[in-house]
């Protein structure tokens, strides 16, 4: 392990996440002012959809609100519906699930792998059913899914694919980048995102069908001849020209941000490594890269430390963290619905007990990221 002093002069604190801006953004801001298109009709939201449909190698880009309303549109848009089953990870945000409750479908959920922390692969074909009628595949952290056993059982039991690529900007699967897997995939441009608008999110397909209904289903279900006469039901879930501008601005800069990703992972690994009860997270398998969206750490059996505790002194030391996702099965929300009451996860149990990361926004500095580490070292080794 790297031993390395306390840098001096880092400004405190350091925060779990703080995105970069210094870019075009407020060059497109103000072209979005002066020309006075902030809403959803401008210019930029075109733009933007055209331009992460090429960097993914999908057909079609359709922007909207959030990334949790993408899942939304994308299980309204592939006709699931009452009384279908959805299997998808149990170690991920809520958002997965609601959207899969709201559509009047059954979440059933799946295990995580105990070193990548996606979906285990490998426990999805016993779960499927008859009622099956999608599966949702998430990247989590920074380690795509493995893909190709997903896609095979989809052919096999005619199942759709809905691939969340929140989390995985500029990631790639074989090559191949993630986004453009699946019937539909989908992107959150939450202010911790690689790429960021503040809030947004993006749905992706190569059916042009598909993208058609993704789009009346965003913006009310109005008919392109007779605006105001309406066949179905749909949501306002459009992304404004403004928070659009911002996402042309970022994505300028897709390849800069990769690159820093990758070295602040590395460098947060090489200070880490050797440090007893650690885990950290895997640098590649052997069909990805990390990405290290966030750089999480799983603590062992053997730290006496909770994740909580540890997190709580490095607050201390003006270090923000975040937990790691609770899992779906262990929701009270979920339970009181009657779901998901007899279902045993354990690695995500333990992920989720003993999981945690650390500040990894794009704008930490090499200096921020040996504050970090040194503190955790001094934490765990008094333990």
């Amino acid at each position: 392990m790297l031993e390395q002093p306390l840098h001096t002069g880092v400004s405190l604190p350091i925060p779990v996440n703080q995105p970069l801006l210094d870019g075009n953004e407020k060059r497109y801001l103000n072209q979005c002012i002066e020309t006075g298109w902030i809403s959803s009709e401008g210019p930029f939201v075109r733009q933007f959809e055209r331009a992460l449909a090429k960097r993914t190698q999908r057909q079609q880009g359709i922007a909207v609100s959030n990334g949790s309303v993408a899942l939304e549109v994308a299980l309204a848009a592939l006709g699931i519906g009452q009384g279908c089953e959805v299997l998808l990870p149990t170690f991920t945000i809520i958002s997965c699930a609601t959207a899969v409750i709201r559509a009047g479908a059954i979440p059933v959920v799946v295990d995580a792998d105990p070193l990548t922390w996606n979906m285990d692969v490998t426990q999805v074909e016993a779960k499927i059913t008859p009622q099956t009628k999608a599966i949702m595949v998430v990247h989590i952290y920074g380690l795509p899914v493995d893909l190709d056993p997903i896609l095979a059982l989809a052919q096999k039991y005619g199942l759709a694919v809905i691939e969340d690529a929140a989390e995985a900007h500029g990631q790639t699967y074989r090559g191949r980048p993630c986004g453009s897997f699946g019937d539909i995939s989908t992107f959150s441009f939450y202010a911790n995102k690689l790429i960021t608008t503040g809030e947004g999110g993006m749905l992706m397909t190569d059916d042009p069908h598909l993208a058609d209904r993704c789009r009346a289903l965003r913006n009310l279900c109005f008919q392109p001849q007779q605006r105001f006469i309406h066949d179905d039901l749909g949501w306002n879930f459009r992304l404004t020209n403004l928070q659009a501008a911002v996402g042309v601005a970022q994505l300028e800069r897709w390849d800069e941000f990769i690159q820093r990703k990758r070295r602040m992972g590395a460098l947060y690994t090489e200070l880490l490594t050797g440090l007893p009860g650690l885990q950290l997270p895997l640098a590649k398998t052997d069909y990805a890269e990390n990405i290290y969206w966030v750089y999480g750490v799983v603590l062992e059996e053997t730290v006496s430390l909770t994740a909580r505790e540890v997190m709580a002194r490095l607050g201390e030391a003006q270090i923000g963290t975040r937990p790691f996702f609770w899992g779906l099965h262990e929701q009270p929300i979920l339970h009181d619905l009657g779901l998901l009451t007899e279902v045993a996860c354990p690695v995500a149990e333990k992920l989720a007990r003993r999981g945690f990361y650390l500040p990894s926004g794009l704008a930490l500095t090499e200096a921020q990221i040996f504050t970090v580490a040194h503190t955790l070292q001094t934490i765990l080794r008094q333990d």
